[in-house]
């Protein structure tokens, strides 16, 4: 019985975190009520403050947090699809601006995780997630002399310019980037990249 009891508490908080997610999403943090999220979950207020006893704001940091997980997946699983540590950069950079600009994801991720949690919680799940992905492929390239370079400046540097960029080339009505921009911002960012070999 212990073990059904888990299982569906597991199941209310998935689904809290799931329908909460598409509403931050299209609507943003802020224009999200409690009494919404709730119905759309089809769980009551108890059920949302037993699995996220700050309400609101900690359900957002658990939606945030999946979200910058996946991005950070996608980031190793296209950098580690590569033959080598430099296309690897390439593929995790390419990976990071496509997926952090997908339907929903910048909106979550970028404007309202920093405004909700704070500038130092985001940095933190951020260097947990795709930050660790890029300051790792740096301190590589640097060991092999691909580079030449301190690698957490330039972690941060680089983190720095493409989320900015995704910024810029997020879609506000939660659709997505523009294809053909996202192609001109790739061509300038590997152009940067390449100007780092030595």
């Amino acid at each position: 019985m212990a073990g059904v009891r888990a299982e569906q508490r597991e199941r209310t908080r998935q689904v809290l975190v799931e329908r909460s997610r598409e509403l931050f999403a299209t609507r943003g943090y802020a224009d999200v009520g409690l009494a919404e999220i709730v119905t759309t979950a089809g769980v009551t207020k108890g059920a949302l403050y037993h699995h996220f006893p700050d309400g609101k704001t900690s359900l957002f940091a658990a939606v945030l947090g999946r979200v910058q997980d996946e991005v950070g997946d996608a980031v190793a699983a296209a950098a580690g699809a590569e033959p080598d540590d430099w296309s690897a950069l390439l593929a995790g950079c390419r990976a990071f601006l496509v997926s952090s600009t997908a339907a929903g994801v910048s909106r979550i991720m970028l404007v309202d995780g920093p405004a909700v949690l704070g500038w130092a919680r985001w940095r933190e799940l951020d260097d947990a997630a795709s930050g660790r992905h890029l300051l790792e492929a740096l301190e590589g390239l640097v060991r092999d002399g691909v580079i030449t370079a301190r690698p957490e400046p330039l972690a941060r540097l680089l983190s720095g310019a493409m989320n900015e960029a995704a910024l810029w080339l997020a879609d506000r009505d939660g659709d997505g980037a523009d294809p053909d921009l996202l192609d001109q911002t790739w061509t300038e960012l590997a152009t940067l990249l390449t100007g780092l070999r030595r």
